[in-house]
């Protein structure tokens, strides 16, 4: 009996063992960021950041549904003239950085990527934002919108899709007050407004119980 417990004693020591080093390997290639194509296709389920940005990339057909535990994608700076919608094969995709192209509108895929949570569309001139709103809107998990620097004046009403949004970022565009659009937004915790044309601001602004930044 003695001999039994030991064998199991020293079996489960392995085993624990095992996963603990199971455990660091994942999280380290978790944290590894890839920036090549032909790398990153190698073994694309191990890929989980995978940043193409400042590249003249062209996706094959079924280029995307390989990267099945991808979490974060940056496509900036890409002049994507459209964004592949394919990319919405990306189930546990977390954070899309689409910012500094050429696109005006998200294919109506996208509201399958349920996992979103952050989304960069900052720089985006041609973006036309009220066309955007119903997709947005059916982002379960979207908490964080980027919206620098795309010469926004005004917010469309239908921002207040948005209903699950926390913090919204609209630095380095033409708003002249704090746009009222936002009243909606009840889950709204952080508005950043900097450099914008607003003369008169406070950094709290007791009538949207927030905490906006100029």
């Amino acid at each position: 009996m003695h001999t039994k417990s030991s064998i199991l004693i020293l079996s489960a020591m392995f085993a624990w063992q095992m996963a603990a080093g199971q455990v660091a390997v994942d999280s380290a290639q978790i944290k590894k960021e890839y920036t090549r194509m032909d790398e990153a296709l190698k073994d694309p389920e191990k890929v989980y950041r995978l940043n193409l940005s400042n590249q003249d990339v062209r996706f094959s057909p079924g280029f995307w549904s390989k990267f099945t535990n991808l979490q974060y994608l940056s496509l900036r700076n890409d002049h994507l003239k459209a964004v592949p919608k394919e990319i919405a094969e990306l189930k546990n995709l977390r954070v899309l950085d689409l910012g500094g192209n050429d696109f005006a509108v998200l294919p109506a895929e996208f509201s399958n990527l349920s996992n979103l949570q952050e989304l960069y569309l900052d720089g985006d001139k041609n973006l036309v934002l009220e066309k955007n709103m119903d997709v947005l809107g059916r982002l379960p998990k979207l908490t964080s919108l980027h919206l620098e620097n795309d010469n926004l004046r005004m917010l469309p009403r239908s921002i207040t899709k948005l209903e699950n949004l926390e913090r919204l970022y609209l630095n380095r565009n033409n708003f002249h007050s704090i746009p009222r659009q936002i009243k909606g937004l009840k889950h709204l915790q952080y508005l950043d407004l900097k450099d914008n044309r607003i003369r008169h601001h406070s950094q709290t602004q007791d009538g949207f119980g927030i905490k906006v930044n100029f």
